[in-house]
C-alpha cells in the first residue's frame, strides 16, 4: 500500500503565507479576475490531493509491475492509467495554467508546479502524460497558426487530447543536428518518414488523439541543427472543425524496458512506413529549435519537479516504515543515524520545494508581470532553470537511494516498492537535457555572459535575508544567518573563479560547472529554508502555537547544519577543476 499524501500543509505555507501570492499575482491585470487568494489555494490543493491520494498513488505499483505494452502497433496502457488520465483530462488540470482563450483556466504557473509536484508524488510514470502535453499546447501556442492554435492547442489544453515531443533519433540524442527525418512538401502539408526514439506517452487509448511534435528536415534545408523543423502530426487527421478523420501514417514499433516509470509507454515511433505521414509546419522551416525551445523552461521546471515529487514519496515510505520496524525494542526511527536519515529526506524535500515554487512565481512575473520588470524576471528564471532541474534531480537521487536504506534489507526487495523511488528518479538528471549540459549552461550562458550580473543580484538578496537572520534574538535563526553566510562567501568565490576562467580557461570553468552547480543549488535551497523559518518564527513569536511553525524553524536549522557545509566542499572541487582534472590523459583512465 502506498503512504503518499500530497504535503498540503507546507505547500500551503509556501504559496499563500512565504510567496504572498494573492499580493504577488493575484493583483496582476492577467490574474486579477481569477480570484488568487487563500480560498482559491485551499480548493485547488483540496482537489488536486484527492486525485492524488485516492486515484494516482494506487497505481503507482501497479504500473510498475505490469508495464505498458507495445501489441499489433498499439500501445497497450498499465491499467487503471489510462482512466486515471481521462479524469485528469476531464477535470481541466492538463491546461491549468493556460491562457482560457485557448482551452486552459488561466491561473498563476505556481499553482501548475504545485500540482505537478503532487501528480509526481502520487506517480511519476503517470505524471509524465500532462508534463508533455502542456509542453506541445506551449509550443504550439507560441509558434503556430491561429488556426493551429485553435484546432490543436485548445483541445490539448482542455484534455480532450493529449501531446507528445518527438525530438530524439538514434543517432541524434542531445545534439539535434544529426536528425534524418525527412519532411517532404506536398501542397498545404508535409509528408513525414523517419523514425523517432524515447517517445514518452507517444501512444494510448486514453484521450481522443494525440498530437505529435516531430523535427524533421525539409527536403532542401541546410546541414545541422538551423536546418530543422518542427511538424504538426497527429495521430487522427482532423477537419477543420475539430472532427476526426482518417488515422494518419504514424504507429508505435516497440515500448522501451527502462529501468523505471514502466508505466510510461516510452515508444519507438515510425513516421511514414506507408505512404507518409501527413504533418504540418509550426512557424517557419528551419527555426524548429526555436519553436522548441520556447517550452524549455517550463519542461525544465516539470522534471525538478518529477525529482521533489519522487523524493517526497520515498521520504513519506521511509517515515512510515520507520515507525513500524522495531529493531533493539524501539521503532527504528528513535536511532540517531536513522533519524540522520530521515531528517536530510525531509529538509531536502522541503528546501526543492521551496526553491521551486519561488521560482514558479519568478516565471509568473516574467510571463506577466510590469512590463518593466518582466526582462529581470526573465533573466532570473534563465538562470534559475539549470539549478532547479541539476540540483533537483541529482538530489533527488540521493534522496530517494536514501529511502531504500531506511527500509535495510527490505528496501533492495521489490515488493516493499521503496526502491521504484529510487528507479523511477534516475532517469530525471538525463532528459530533458542532462545535468552536465545544465551544469555548462548555468556557468556559460547564464553566469559568464553577463559577467555575473544575475548572480550577483540573487546573492544579493541572499545576504538581505542573512542580516535579518544574524539580527534575529532567536538563537537557532542566528545560526542559521551564520551558516548561510559561510556558505553564501564559498559561492561568490566560486562565481568569481568562474568568470575569470571562462575567457582564456573555458576547460577549467566547464570541468568545475557541476560542482558549481551543485554548490548552488544548496545555497538557494537554503536560503529559501530560510525565509520560511524567518517568517514561521515571526507567528510564533506573535503567540501561534501551531506546530507546523517549529517544525519548519527545526527543519531549516537541521538543513542549515547538516547539508549547507557541502557548499564548503564543492568550493574546493571548484577551485581545484584547473588541476589533474585537465591534466589527466584520457588514454589513461
Amino acid at each position: 500500500m502506498d503512504n503518499y499524501r500530497a504535503p498540503i500543509e507546507d505547500m500551503q505555507f509556501l504559496i499563500d503565507e512565504v510567496l504572498q501570492v494573492e499580493q504577488t499575482l493575484g493583483e496582476l491585470e492577467a490574474y486579477r479576475d481569477k480570484g488568487v487568494n487563500s480560498e482559491l489555494t485551499t480548493a485547488l490543493l483540496d482537489e488536486a490531493a484527492r486525485l492524488a491520494n485516492d486515484v494516482l498513488a494506487p497505481l503507482r505499483r501497479i504500473g510498475d509491475t505490469h508495464p505498458a505494452q507495445c501489441v499489433n502497433q498499439r500501445v497497450e496502457c498499465s491499467p487503471g492509467h489510462e482512466d486515471a488520465l481521462a479524469q485528469l483530462g476531464e477535470a481541466g488540470w492538463t491546461g491549468i495554467a493556460a491562457s482560457e482563450a485557448l482551452g486552459g483556466q488561466g491561473l498563476p504557473e505556481l499553482y501548475g508546479t504545485a500540482t505537478s509536484e503532487m501528480w509526481n508524488g502520487a506517480n511519476m510514470a503517470f505524471a509524465l502524460a500532462p508534463f508533455l502535453s502542456s509542453g506541445a499546447a506551449l509550443a504550439i501556442a507560441a509558434h503556430g497558426t491561429e488556426e493551429q492554435r485553435t484546432l490543436y492547442a485548445t483541445r490539448i489544453n482542455s484534455g480532450l487530447w493529449s501531446g507528445t515531443m518527438n525530438l530524439t533519433e538514434s543517432g541524434a540524442g542531445s545534439d539535434l543536428g544529426p536528425v534524418k527525418t525527412r519532411a517532404v512538401p506536398e501542397g498545404d502539408h508535409y509528408r513525414i518518414f523517419g523514425q523517432k526514439i524515447y517517445i514518452t506517452w507517444g501512444d494510448h487509448s486514453a484521450s481522443e488523439n494525440i498530437i505529435h511534435l516531430v523535427l524533421a528536415r525539409t527536403t532542401d534545408a541546410p546541414e545541422g541543427s538551423k536546418g530543422i523543423s518542427l511538424f504538426i502530426v497527429p495521430k487522427f487527421l482532423v477537419s477543420p472543425d475539430g472532427t476526426l478523420g482518417a488515422r494518419n501514417d504514424v504507429f508505435p514499433v516497440s515500448v522501451e524496458h527502462k529501468l523505471g516509470i514502466h508505466a510510461s509507454p516510452t515508444c519507438v515511433m515510425a513516421y511514414g512506413d506507408t505512404e507518409g505521414a501527413i504533418g504540418y509546419l509550426v512557424g517557419r522551416e528551419n527555426e524548429g529549435l526555436k519553436c522548441m525551445f520556447t517550452m524549455m523552461n517550463e519542461a525544465r521546471l516539470k522534471v525538478g519537479l518529477q525529482a521533489l515529487g519522487a523524493a517526497e514519496g520515498a521520504f513519506q515510505k521511509a517515515r512510515a516504515y520507520a515507525n513500524e520496524r522495531v529493531q533493539g525494542s524501539v521503532a527504528i526511527i528513535q536511532h540517531a543515524d536513522v533519524k540522520r536519515m530521515l531528517l536530510t529526506m525531509r529538509s531536502g524535500c522541503e528546501a526543492m520545494r521551496a526553491l521551486a515554487y519561488s521560482e514558479a512565481v519568478t516565471m509568473d512575473l516574467a510571463h506577466s508581470g510590469p512590463s518593466a520588470e518582466k526582462p529581470v524576471a526573465q533573466a532570473r528564471i534563465d538562470l534559475m532553470i539549470p539549478v532547479i532541474k541539476g540540483w533537483l534531480t541529482t538530489f533527488s537521487e540521493e534522496l530517494t537511494s536514501i529511502g531504500v536504506q531506511v527500509h535495510g534489507g527490505m528496501g533492495y526487495v521489490e515488493e516493499t516498492g521503496a526502491a521504484q523511488y529510487f528507479r523511477d528518479v534516475r532517469i530525471t538528471s538525463i532528459y530533458e537535457g542532462t545535468n552536465g549540459i545544465q551544469a555548462a549552461d548555468l556557468v556559460g550562458r547564464k553566469v559568464a555572459r553577463d559577467g555575473g550580473a544575475t548572480m550577483e543580484l540573487i546573492q544579493n538578496e541572499i545576504a538581505n535575508t542573512i542580516a535579518e537572520l544574524r539580527e534575529s534574538d532567536t538563537d537557532s535563526l542566528r545560526g542559521m544567518g551564520d551558516a548561510l553566510k559561510s556558505s553564501l562567501g564559498a559561492q561568490v568565490r566560486a562565481t568569481q573563479w568562474i568568470l575569470e576562467k571562462w575567457p582564456q580557461h573555458r576547460d577549467a570553468a566547464l570541468g568545475a560547472s557541476f560542482e558549481y552547480l551543485m554548490m548552488t543549488g544548496y545555497l538557494f535551497g537554503g536560503w529559501q529554508l530560510a525565509r520560511g523559518a524567518l517568517l514561521a518564527q515571526e507567528r510564533i513569536t506573535g503567540g501561534s502555537t501551531r506546530a507546523f511553525y517549529a517544525q519548519k524553524v527545526a527543519t531549516a536549522s537541521f538543513y542549515c547544519e547538516q547539508i549547507l557545509p557541502r557548499c564548503a566542499a564543492s568550493e574546493q572541487a571548484v577551485l581545484g577543476s584547473s588541476g589533474m582534472l585537465l591534466e589527466f590523459p584520457v588514454n589513461w583512465i
